[in-house]
């Protein structure tokens, strides 16, 4: 193929939240669910950062020429790495765990380019805070069943919007997918996300 040719650009994510973000911008992408498992242990800035290149490239294999995007976020609380809740009784432990305070939520950016194999990284951090949750505010929020498949046992995006007082930084890194910090990887790589735009003409 003509390296004259726009790549084509690939997500591979299984994130609604992230798919979401880049539609709601106009896009143009295509989703690969990624095959790899990610580490459930380690320093958390290698943990993102190694994390989203094994998504990215678990999928390289179903790409002739194109950009791979994959990013991977975790929440951090006084050096303790929160990931996904496995039960409802681990979300509950980390809301609790999370009241009153401030905590650093962290996204590993990967970039593969193929057929050359190129790799870029980045991390994104933002520092958010929780107002002191009452016990019928936890329970509420476990009753919505939201916590059960976002890291920290969250989602800023939705009812746990309630409970956060302050935040520092991307808010699309909480929610998953810094964008502005995408955008400027994918510089580096050599790609200009505006070309992948669709404009709305209404």
């Amino acid at each position: 193929m003509s390296k004259t040719c726009k790549r084509r650009l690939y997500l591979a994510s299984k994130s609604e939240r992230r798919i979401e973000i880049l539609r709601k911008l106009g896009f143009e992408f295509t989703v690969l669910e990624p095959r790899e498992l990610e580490e459930p242990h380690g320093d958390f800035k290698h943990l993102v950062v190694s994390n989203a290149l094994s998504k990215a490239w678990s999928v390289s294999d179903m790409v002739d020429y194109g950009c791979i995007v994959a990013a991977d976020t975790v929440v951090v609380l006084d050096g303790w790495v929160l990931g996904k809740p496995k039960n409802y009784d681990d979300a509950k432990r980390m809301l609790k765990a999370l009241s009153g305070k401030w905590h650093l939520v962290a996204t590993g950016l990967a970039v593969v380019l193929i057929p050359e194999r190129l790799q870029f990284t980045t991390i994104e951090e933002t520092s958010v805070k929780f107002k002191t949750l009452t016990d019928r505010e936890v329970w509420f929020y476990l009753s919505t069943g939201e916590p059960f498949d976002k890291a920290g046992a969250y989602a800023i995006q939705g009812y746990a919007s309630l409970f956060v007082e302050r935040i520092e930084g991307c808010f699309f890194n909480v929610v998953g997918l810094p964008v502005k910090a995408l955008y400027e990887l994918l510089k580096k790589a050599g790609i200009d996300m505006l070309d992948y735009v669709r404009l709305r003409t209404s």
